[in-house]
């Protein structure tokens, strides 16, 4: 593959992050959506429901990601169908995961953050544009992603409360904000538990950022 993980890593102008609690997970992204040095949108949507307790975030390419978004959504409809109960978070990432790996030749050209809630629990796992899936308590992706890293790698504690693992993602958009111009504008915050997805109102950000010093 003449186009190395690398080079497309440096064009993914944006910052999300995804970090489980003892009873949640918790996703975060900015809104800047950028092509190249162009800013293309200030009001992107990087958090995308697929079922009542599964949802992405989105790095890279947006047509390539809204179109594994919709296929991902169908099967987990046919597979509730059949079944009679809600795909289980590793299979939906596995079958992602077998999607992006079947065009490996062609890739999509996304990474993706698989969060969700099942009978095991909170779950977040990182399938990058070559199908590889991987499962941790924390990850960021995007241009961003080392500058987030330091906020979670410095303040990230196992089997924290929710309301604090909100607070440390929107601190780690934030300072990926202030420090990457490929990362910008706003901030989107959702998480996954046992009653579903759920996405903080406007009125709840202004909340939450006003408690962590964050000024948008």
């Amino acid at each position: 593959m003449s186009t190395s993980y690398n080079n497309i890593q440096k064009y993914k102008g944006t910052t999300t992050v995804a970090a489980k609690s003892k009873d949640s997970i918790v996703l975060a992204t900015d809104t800047r959506v950028s092509m190249g040095m162009f800013i293309a949108h200030k009001l992107g949507k990087k958090i995308l429901q697929i079922d009542d307790h599964l949802a992405v975030t989105i790095a890279g390419g947006v047509a390539d990601a809204q179109n594994i978004v919709d296929i991902m959504r169908y099967y987990c409809k046919m597979y509730k169908l059949e079944n009679k109960r809600p795909i289980p978070i590793q299979s939906a990432s596995r079958l992602i995961s077998n999607i992006i790996f079947s065009h490996r030749y062609y890739p999509y050209m996304i990474q993706l953050l698989v969060c969700g809630f099942d009978n095991k629990g909170p779950h977040t796992f990182n399938v990058d544009l070559f199908g590889s899936l991987n499962e941790e308590d924390y990850f960021s992706t995007g241009s961003g992603s080392p500058v987030a890293y330091g906020i979670l790698e410095s303040g990230y504690n196992v089997g924290m409360n929710h309301s604090d693992v909100i607070s440390l993602t929107a601190q780690a958009i934030y300072s990926a904000i202030q420090r990457n111009s490929g990362t910008g504008d706003n901030i989107d915050i959702a998480y996954v538990n046992k009653t579903g997805y759920h996405e903080l109102s406007k009125q709840e950000k202004i909340s939450l950022f006003s408690t962590i010093s964050v000024k948008l």
